[in-house]
């Protein structure tokens, strides 16, 4: 939006901030901060986060067919979970890309062991993760964060769109089941955790880890 189009912020500050809220979380395309919002609306954030509380009651008591949720760290509208058919049938017309089980076996490693190298992830599960590593960076699920220090293998770890996705707040929030997950220094001894990461462009390989990969 150019200079002369822009609206001063006396005039941004002077609108309702419920109905002003409605109206910037409609077009968001990933959850927006409380911190954020205040700066565009010129408001206080402690009043930006009360309104967004008591829209999101608003929304329930109302029995709206959506729900204003506080979802990695920002706010965003969702449409309520009872209404998910109806939903998928519109957008998806019947049809969803879900994660195959190889792939979401290797995002639990990830989101309990990070960050945490390729060869790692391997070595937890028993077989070769390069082809489901690449669909999970593809799809914006993990994302590279550096490398170790004593191998100069790439490290991986969670997104926010994965929290998005999942409905939690932080990782903080992930169910209990680090405990059950195999130590994978144990296990993993004959690995090669200094071998160079995968290509994430490069074509998928046919293995048998990947042959059911979406």
């Amino acid at each position: 939006m150019s200079e002369e189009t822009s609206a001063p912020p006396a005039a941004v500050a002077a609108l309702d901030l419920k109905p002003a809220l409605e109206a910037v979380l409609m077009v968001v395309d990933e959850p927006a901060t409380e911190e954020h919002l205040a700066k565009i609306l010129q408001r206080p954030r402690r009043q930006v986060a009360d309104a967004l509380r008591e829209l999101a009651d608003e929304y329930t008591v109302q029995g709206r067919g959506f729900e204003l949720r506080l979802i990695a760290g920002g706010w965003r509208f969702y449409s309520r979970p009872e209404y998910a058919a109806a939903v998928e049938g519109f957008v998806l017309d019947g049809q969803q890309a879900r994660l195959t089980q190889a792939a979401l076996e290797t995002l639990a490693v990830v989101a309990y062991r990070q960050p945490v190298s390729r060869s790692r992830v391997s070595a937890v599960r028993g077989v070769n993760c390069d082809g489901v590593m690449r669909t999970l960076l593809q799809r914006g699920l993990v994302q590279e964060a550096g490398t170790e220090p004593e191998t100069g293998a790439i490290l991986y770890t969670t997104t926010n769109y994965f929290l998005e996705r999942m409905g939690l707040r932080g990782l903080d929030e992930l169910p209990e089941l680090a405990p059950f997950l195999p130590e994978a220094e144990a296990i993993e001894a004959e690995t090669q955790e200094g071998v160079p990461s995968f290509d994430p462009d490069a074509p998928d390989s046919e293995d048998a880890d990947d042959k059911t990969e979406l």
